[in-house]
């Protein structure tokens, strides 16, 4: 019997459009032959929708059109099941569409990448692929993600962070501690990604203007020293906290006259493989790279090795990517930063390293199977008789609702 995959994409996120892409590479890889693989489109405004025309990417041209024609749903638990309703159901319409086996979220940055979505799917005992709970929300947030790799002897840049608001009135406080790292450094955002919102600053005019700039997309903001000059570099890991491997490493580029690895060039940009030669644009794989880069001896080791360490340090599980910078003087190496569901689900990376797309996905239903399996055996509750014991203080009184 085959199993029912959803795939959840979209969000309200600012990467709204990079997981529609990278929802859509993964539903082509997963194995038509082994699962019915249902699309489940969140909008902008959150709301669900479920249609075989959400398949097609070129219907996303018009997205008021297409959702008018696709079925705005909600999932339910019903007798241990997790069972796809529609909203709007009438007389000679189906009561549900489809029950759910595994979730496979595809959903970048805010409320998909951070906890949120994985908090429902968990609310609904419904086995879900990549990080839980704990763990996305730690990786989507950049200061408690740092400070966990920091206290975990971690190599990271200077850094530090304040509340955007503090800016009116800690703004000496600030620029103090900047002058601390030293100019040129970078301001982000704490919990966006693909660059968005991200800046980098040579003087206090152009700090406080990026600073502006990023408080717009989060309450928290980080200050890191820049590496320079440096080399990105990323690797991807895939499994668990009791096994995990490391994919080969990438090293990636951007338009010779950015200091920064911006949204276009992660996504308009011409990928190139030092083994294939191969080029498109097609979401995160768009990213002009160079798989395999020669580095200095044993820094290609130290980096797998961090890497596995960082997810092992974070509570990681799925497929995640993370990005390094190397000193390209000193050759030291710094953990930057993970992604938990990185663009195109950083597929590329495991292809070169000798596992195809549809095995990774593959992968990620088993891992997602495991966790639930593992977590069926454990105790979350006990009964007690608290309340058939328990009398409420004198003078006080229930309110009644309704």
């Amino acid at each position: 019997m085959k199993l029912n995959i959803a795939v959840f994409f979209g969000g309200e996120s600012v990467e709204h459009e990079v997981s529609v892409i990278s929802a859509h590479q993964a539903i082509d890889a997963l194995d038509h032959e082994k699962y019915n693989v249902i699309p489940v489109y969140v909008a902008k405004d959150r709301k669900m929708y479920c249609s075989d025309l959400l398949l097609d990417l070129t219907n996303y041209k018009d997205i008021p059109a297409l959702l008018h024609k696709c079925t705005q749903v909600d999932l339910v638990q019903e007798d241990n099941k997790v069972v796809i309703h529609p909203v709007h159901t009438g007389l000679f319409h189906r009561k549900d569409l489809f029950t759910v086996d595994v979730a496979i979220p595809v959903m970048h940055g805010t409320n998909g990448e951070d906890g949120t979505i994985q908090g429902f799917f968990e609310m609904l005992k419904v086995p879900y692929a990549g990080c839980d709970l704990i763990a996305a929300a730690v990786g989507q947030d950049k200061v408690l993600q740092k400070h966990t790799l920091e206290n975990s002897g971690l190599p990271v840049t200077p850094w530090f962070w304040v509340y955007g608001e503090e800016l009116e009135t800690k703004q000496d406080e600030i620029i103090e501690k900047v002058h601390g790292i030293g100019y040129p450094v970078i301001i982000k955002p704490a919990c966006t990604g693909s660059s968005v919102g991200i800046s980098i600053a040579h003087s206090d005019a152009e700090y406080i203007a990026c600073f502006e700039n990023a408080r717009q997309y989060d309450a928290k903001i980080i200050t890191e020293k820049v590496i320079k000059p440096m080399r990105e570099l990323n690797c991807s890991v895939l499994g668990d906290t009791f096994r995990a491997e490391a994919s080969v490493l990438e090293e990636v580029y951007h338009a010779a006259d950015n200091e920064l690895l911006d949204f276009k060039d992660k996504y308009e940009g011409g990928s190139k493989s030092s083994k294939t030669g191969s080029s498109g644009s097609k979401g995160m794989a768009s990213t002009t790279r160079n798989v395999n880069p020669d580095l200095p001896d044993g820094k290609t080791d130290e980096i797998r090795k961090l890497a596995l360490e960082t997810f092992r340090v974070l509570g990681s599980s799925g497929v995640c990517r993370i990005d390094f910078m190397m000193d390209a003087d000193t050759n030291k190496v710094y953990v930057n930063e993970i992604n938990t569901i990185p663009g195109s689900l950083a597929f590329y990376l495991w292809t070169a390293s000798g596992v195809s797309f549809p095995k990774l996905m593959d992968r990620l239903v088993e891992l997602a199977l495991d966790r639930e399996r593992r977590r069926s055996r454990m105790t979350f509750s006990y009964d007690t008789n608290l309340l058939s014991t328990y009398s409420a203080p004198a003078g006080t009184k229930a309110s009644k609702l309704g």
